[in-house]
Order: C-alpha cells, then structure tokens, then sequence
C-alpha cells in the first residue's frame, strides 16, 4: 500500500445533496483525461476538481480535495490502480471509486471488487452509459460494464482464472459485495425468489442483466419509469439481494 500524505486537521463537510458531483479523474494519458473532461463538462451535475497521471498524485489530491467519485484506470505509472485503490479508500473514505480501464481481464475484475471498488467500466462505453453509471453508483449502487457480467458470473462459478478461494476472501472481508451477496444465498432460497417472479419481473430482470437502465427497460416494455422502479424493489426482495448488479448475476445463473 502506498504512504499516505498528513492527514488534514479538519476535513471537508460533506457537498450538499443538490450540488454537482465532485470527481477526480486518474489516467496516465493526457488526451483521454481531456477528452473525458470534456465529456463529463458537458453534464452540470459532474465537476471535475482535479485530473492525475499516476496512484501518488492521486492519494494527495484525493486527501486534499475529498472528491464524491474517483474514476480510476488501472494500468498506471509505478503502482497500478487496483493497488492504489486501499489506500485512496483510507485518504477519501467517503468517495465511491470507479475502475475505468480497457481491461477485460476476469482477474482484474475481480481483483477490483475485493479491493473495493464500487464498480468496474470500460473506456469503450458511450459517454451517456458512463454518467448513467456515475448517477447510479452515487445513488449506492454496484455498477459492472455489461460486456463484464458474465466473467462476473464465472468469477463467482469459480472459473475464468478467478479462484474461488479468492472470491471467497472477499466475501469474507467484505470488499467484493456482488460476489458476497449471490455467494451468501443458497441455491433453494435463489431458486424460490426466481420462481416467485412474475412475467413482467422476469422481463424487467432480463433487461437489469443486459445492464439496461430502469428509463430503457421502461421505453421498451412501454411503462414508466417509476413503475419499472417499483418493479425493481419487488424483484431485489423476491431474491434476496441488495442491488442490480446481485439480481443480474442470478438472471444469468438460472439463464433468464
């Protein structure tokens, strides 16, 4: 783990419910933080505070600025992202970190979630997905690239180079929350919320596992979104589960 700067003597309050999301952005290549600059300018409900080549830079500024969000590429200068994420958690505890890589690797994936990272994205993705995922991560959500989901299966299967007795670690201390939560539920008590699903849960299920947002899965079935959130509710409980990401997992599990 990398050294932490002195800790300031009083730390920021935290930023008002309506103010924009203050994010610092860690990429060793200067066009892409610019041109993500330029992306997340274009929202009036993200403000970028700060952008960093490598893992020190970014444990000083996160300490200092006490960002809401941290986006973070994993291949970095010196110590890459995953190993710096334990310690810009302890010099930003309350900011939610986000891999954003071109790693499609499962074990980086995993790798990420025990080290606790709120969710894992690909440089790839379009520039409306990624501040849908940024509003649903600081709502509390896990947020996982669709393109990743199944490796996320087959991680918590105990496949893809991804071991089980690692996926069971982080389940143990807590950091990977997907895997610790499908992990924790027996296949009988899984078995019995999918089979509660209604029809119109199932097809709201199968667009949570395309990694759809509750406004597309409600265009498409022709409902509102505020129906599609209740039906959410309904289905996180029905499983057992705490998130979007845990239901998307047991919908590829029991192949909905």
């Amino acid at each position: 783990m990398l050294p932490l700067p002195e800790p300031m003597n009083t730390p920021p309050a935290p930023a008002p419910c309506d103010a924009p999301v203050r994010i610092l952005v860690v990429d060793d290549h200067t066009l892409f933080r610019r041109g993500l600059m330029a992306l997340l300018a274009r929202d009036p409900l993200l403000h970028v505070v700060a952008d960093v080549p490598d893992a020190g830079q970014a444990l000083r500024k996160a300490q200092e600025l006490q960002p809401d969000l941290i986006l973070l590429d994993n291949h970095l200068p010196g110590v890459n992202g995953v190993d710096a994420l334990p310690s810009l958690r302890e010099a930003a505890p309350r900011a939610v970190i986000l891999m954003l890589t071109v790693s499609e690797d499962a074990d980086d994936l995993a790798a990420a979630l025990r080290a606790g990272a709120a969710g894992y994205l690909l440089k790839t993705m379009e520039g409306d997905a990624l501040t849908a995922m940024i509003a649903r991560a600081m709502q509390g959500d896990s947020v996982i690239a669709p393109e990743m989901m199944g490796k996320l299966v087959a991680a918590f299967r105990g496949h893809g180079g991804v071991s089980t007795q690692a996926l069971s670690e982080s389940a143990q201390d807590g950091a990977a929350e997907p895997v610790k939560a499908a992990a924790a539920a027996t296949a009988k008590a899984v078995l019995r919320g999918v089979e509660s699903l209604s029809t119109r849960e199932r097809d709201i299920l199968r667009g949570i596992a395309r990694g759809a947002s509750n406004k597309e899965i409600a265009r498409e079935h022709g409902i509102v979104e505020t129906t599609v959130k209740i039906h959410v509710q309904h289905i996180l409980r029905k499983l057992g589960v705490t998130s979007r990401v845990h239901a998307a997992v047991i919908a590829t599990e029991h192949g909905l």
